[in-house]
C-alpha cells in the first residue's frame, strides 16, 4: 500500500531541510554527491550510445524502444547509490518551501550547487569517455563509429529544435523524472522503486524529451569530438533548466505539496503522526 501523500510531503519536506543544512554546514559534501550524479546520469548516456549507436546505423526501428528500455540505469545509480541530482532536487526542494522546512534563499543555493556540481561531474565523465575510445571503436575499418554518430544525431537533433520546443520538451521530461521519484518516495519497497523509475525514464527517452543534466553529458561529448561547441551547449540549458523546473517543480513537486498540505494533520493508522524514515528518503532520492 503506497505511503499517503502527506506523510511522503512531510518526508520530502524533511530531506529539503537536510539537503540544506548539508550544503551550508558541509558545502564541499553536497557539491561532491551533485558531482557524483552528474557522471551517473553520463554512465546512461554512454551506454545508449553504445548500446543503441549501432542500431542507429543500421537504420533499426528499435531505436527508441531500446533507448528507453536501457537508460533506466541513470536514475537507478541516482537514486539507490545516494547522490544529489537537480532535476530532483527542484522537487524536493520546492515541497520543502511549501511545507515551510526551507527559505527561499536556501533553495536556490541548493539548485545552483546542484546544477554547478552536475554539470563537472557530467564534463568530467564525458572527458573520460571520450579518452577512453569507446564510443570511437569501429565494427571494421573505414566504417563509421557508431557510438559517436549517436552523439551527433542527438546533438543535431537538440540543436535544431526551436526554443519552444526544447522548453516544453524539458517540462515533459522532469515531469516523468519527479513523478519517478514521488512515486519511489511513497513506497518501502526497493523492488517497486526499480520498476517505477523504468517505467517513468522508458517514457521520457522513448517519447524524445529534454533532460538538462543529460544535455550537459551529450554536449561535453560532442564538444570534445568537435562535433558542437560551448554556445550550443548553454542556449540549451537556457531553455531546458527552466522547463526542468517547471515540469518537475510545479507540476510534481508543488501539486503534490499543494495536495499533502490539504490534509495536514492526518495520522497513521496507529492513531500518531508518522516520523520520516531516514532509510526510506536516503533510498528514495539521495544524501541525507
Amino acid at each position: 500500500m503506497p505511503i499517503p501523500i502527506p506523510e511522503a510531503v512531510d518526508e520530502n519536506a524533511s530531506l529539503a531541510r537536510t539537503k540544506a543544512d548539508q550544503l551550508r554546514t558541509r558545502p564541499a559534501a553536497y557539491l561532491l554527491s551533485a558531482v557524483l550524479a552528474g557522471g551517473f546520469i553520463g554512465v546512461g548516456v554512454v551506454l545508449l550510445a553504445a548500446a543503441v549507436g549501432p542500431l542507429l546505423v543500421g537504420g533499426s526501428i528499435a531505436v527508441k524502444l531500446t533507448s528507453g528500455a536501457i537508460f533506466g540505469v541513470a536514475l537507478t545509480l541516482v537514486v539507490f547509490a545516494g547522490t544529489s541530482l537537480f532535476t530532483g532536487e527542484v522537487m524536493f526542494m520546492l515541497q520543502g518551501l511549501v511545507d515551510g522546512t526551507c527559505k527561499v534563499y536556501e533553495l536556490v543555493a541548493v539548485w545552483i550547487a546542484a546544477l554547478v556540481g552536475n554539470f563537472v561531474g557530467s564534463f568530467v565523465f564525458a572527458w573520460m569517455v571520450y579518452e577512453s575510445g569507446v564510443l570511437a571503436a569501429k565494427p571494421k575499418p573505414g566504417a563509421i563509429a557508431p557510438g559517436f554518430a549517436f552523439i551527433t544525431s542527438a546533438v543535431t537533433g537538440k540543436i535544431h529544435a526551436t526554443n519552444g520546443q526544447l522548453f516544453w520538451r524539458a517540462v515533459l521530461c522532469n515531469m516523468l523524472v519527479c513523478l519517478a521519484l514521488w512515486m519511489a518516495s511513497r513506497t518501502k519497497s526497493d523492488s517497486a522503486k526499480l520498476v517505477l523509475i523504468w517505467w517513468c525514464l522508458f517514457a521520457f527517452i522513448a517519447a524524445g524529451f529534454e533532460h538538462s543534466i543529460v544535455n550537459m553529458t551529450v554536449f561535453s561529448l560532442a564538444i570534445l569530438n568537435n562535433t558542437a561547441d560551448w554556445s550550443d551547449l548553454f542556449h540549451n540549458l537556457l531553455l531546458t533548466v527552466p522547463g526542468n523546473i517547471v515540469g518537475g517543480g510545479v507540476i510534481v513537486g508543488l501539486a503534490y505539496g499543494y495536495l499533502g498540505r490539504k490534509r495536514a494533520g492526518a495520522v497513521s493508522l496507529a492513531g500518531a503522526p508518522t516520523a520520516p524514515s531516514p532509510e526510506h528518503a536516503y533510498a528514495a532520492s539521495g544524501v541525507r
